[in-house]
Order: structure tokens, then C-alpha cells, then sequence
């Protein structure tokens, strides 16, 4: 059964700094945080539109939801327990600092229903994280993690690839440190530079030059396939396509089909490793199945014709009763 949000914004609101890549008003789409009634209108609104409520969590994104002024972060979780007793949705999930966790914290969100809680880590690493003004080191991350599991919440964590100051070692690391986490869930957001941030400035200066979705992607699919391996669910790759992120991004890893970019790598990968052991004078028809047909031909389409440039005349094709992540190589002539 598929997993959904009904998102609720509350942008910046008890962000204690700006991080060096933040700008609100164009992740989340507006700058004006959530009310009970903006809660009330979201989730009334997915209800009209026959959500499912056993599968779904009210879940408050973009700013620092345990670090907001009490009374408010109390009125939004009321507003929305109001929901989970009628409707009986799978819980509240919600995202924050990894330095705005505390006991007494946890026991309000457990009280209200809150099921899962979403930490941005961004990186692993102390210096990239006090170069991009973060605020918090990365034993908060490993604390903030252990009292959520210890609590009984799902724990989520959020890295960010590209980083200033970061490398694709670094972002590997961060990676690894992830999962000796044990998170239940990850999302993975390679930088995108947006006008008005700090990342803008040092770009504009020359100072920072982040790797673009084409750099980025191949790197990700890796960081992707350690996380799969490790039975960790990647709920999200790339920021959220949208008009406003297009407008004001600048540079960066940005691509309104990204985790489709790596995906097809991914299997590109995969078809490389089984085709290694073929010596390329012959024509192959590669078998992944039906569901993985569009990830293993890669985004438009695209693997096929890295395959026959490096000497491998194929046709990706899908096949029933085989694994999501299984591929066959057939020579055909």
C-alpha cells in the first residue's frame, strides 16, 4: 500500500539561523507559516478528494517544527490530532533541527500522535556543516536519532549532496554515517543554489561551484544503492519540482526528473556489470521487469545509446515474473 503526505508548510518558523542554501518562500512555495485553519483546510481538502486515511500522515515540512514558540506548535498538533481520532490516519509526521530534540519534546509529540519525525542532518561532516551555517554538529544528529528510536517514532534523515566545503568523499561519508543510524527512511537533496542565500553570494564570487543534476546524479545513484542495500526507505531524491524553484535557482543540482536520472543509472550500472562478461561483437537484448522498464531504458531513454557507444548494440526489453531490480542479458546474434 502506497504511502502519502497531506503536507502542511510552516516555512522558517523557529529556524534559529539561516542556513547558507535556505530560502523558504521558494522551497515550500509560500513564506506565510501554517495556522490550525490553513491544517484544517489541507487535510478537509484531501478528504473531499478520497484520501486514504490508513496510509496517510499529516505531516508539517519546512522549518524547525519542534523549535517553534510551544502554545503554536501545540495548536497545530491539536488541530491535527482532531483528525487522526475522527479519521484515523496513520499518525503525524513531522521534520526538525537535530538540536531541537529533548525529552520533554518527544513526550508532547507523542502525546499528539506523532508517528515519525524527519531530522536534517544535511552532513556528517563538522567543518561543511559550520561552513554552511548550520548551527549544530554532528553528534546532535547521532543524539537527536538514538532518543527518537529509543522513543518509539520513525526516524528520518535528510543529507544533502554538494554541499560548500563538501565533497563527494564527504557526502559518501555522511552517507555511511547514515545508516549506522539506522534510519527508517532517508531523503537525499543534491545543493541548489537560489537567489538571496548565502550559496548565491559565495557562487557569484567564484568561491563555490556546485556540481549540476548531470554531475550530481551519478554520485546519487550510488549513495541510492548503498541505502537500498542497507533496507532503508528513500522516500524522496531532488527538491520538489515547482515554477518558483525554477525562477530563482541559480546553479546547482536541480532537475525536475532527477531521481529518474539516477535511477537510470542505477541500472545502467547493473546492465554494465552483467554485459562485462560478453565481449561486445555480438547484439544483446537486456530483460529487466515490466515495472523497471522505464528505469533501465533511463531517462529518455538514454541508456541504450551510452550502451552502443561503448560497443554494446542492445535493446532494453520487459519481461514478466522477474524481480524489480533483476537483469538478464540474451545474445542475439
Amino acid at each position: 500500500m502506497k504511502h502519502s503526505n497531506i503536507s502542511i508548510f510552516v516555512p522558517h518558523k523557529g529556524c534559529p539561523n539561516n542556513c547558507s542554501f535556505c530560502n523558504q518562500r521558494v522551497i515550500s512555495g509560500q513564506i506565510k507559516p501554517a495556522g490550525t485553519e490553513d491544517v484544517k483546510n489541507a487535510v478537509g481538502t484531501a478528504i473531499k478528494n478520497n484520501v486514504n486515511p490508513k496510509n496517510t500522515e499529516i505531516a508539517f515540512f519546512g522549518g524547525s517544527f519542534t523549535a517553534i514558540e510551544r502554545e503554536d506548535m501545540i495548536s497545530l498538533l491539536t488541530a491535527a490530532k482532531s483528525f487522526l481520532d475522527k479519521y484515523h490516519f496513520a499518525g503525524i509526521r513531522i521534520s526538525t533541527r537535530p538540536d531541537a530534540i529533548d525529552d520533554e519534546t518527544l513526550g508532547i509529540l507523542k502525546k499528539y500522535g506523532v508517528t515519525s519525525i524527519e531530522l536534517g542532518a544535511q552532513s556528517m561532516d563538522d567543518e561543511v556543516l559550520k561552513a554552511n551555517d548550520r548551527g549544530h554538529e554532528s553528534k546532535d544528529v547521532i543524539n537527536a536519532s538514538k532518543k527518537i528510536k529509543d522513543a518509539g517514532f520513525s526516524l528520518g534523515l535528510q543529507m544533502m549532496t554538494g554541499l560548500y566545503k563538501s565533497s563527494w568523499e564527504k557526502d559518501m561519508m555522511t552517507a555511511e554515517k547514515i545508516i549506522e543510524l539506522k534510519p527508517d527512511t532517508v531523503r537525499i537533496y543534491p545543493t541548489v543554489v537560489l537567489k538571496n542565500t548565502k550559496l548565491a553570494f559565495l557562487y557569484q564570487n567564484g568561491e563555490y561551484l556546485p556540481p549540476d543534476a548531470e554531475e550530481s546524479a551519478p554520485y546519487v545513484a550510488e549513495i541510492m544503492n548503498i541505502f537500498s542495500e542497507a533496507g532503508i526507505r528513500i522516500i524522496k531524491v531532488g527538491l520538489h519540482s515547482s515554477d518558483d524553484v525554477e525562477k530563482d535557482m541559480i546553479a546547482g543540482g536541480y532537475h525536475p526528473a532527477f531521481r529518474e536520472i539516477c535511477e537510470g543509472y542505477i541500472f545502467l550500472k547493473k546492465i554494465e556489470e552483467k554485459l562485462s562478461q560478453y565481449d561486445g561483437k555480438h547484439k544483446y537484448e537486456i530483460y529487466v521487469s515490466n515495472k523497471s522498464l522505464s528505469k533501465a531504458k533511463g531517462h529518455k531513454k538514454r541508456n541504450e545509446k551510452t550502451l552502443k557507444n561503448k560497443g554494446f548494440y542492445c535493446i532494453i526489453k520487459g519481461k514478466d515474473f522477474m524481480n524489480d531490480n533483476e537483469v538478464e542479458v540474451v545474445e542475439t546474434e
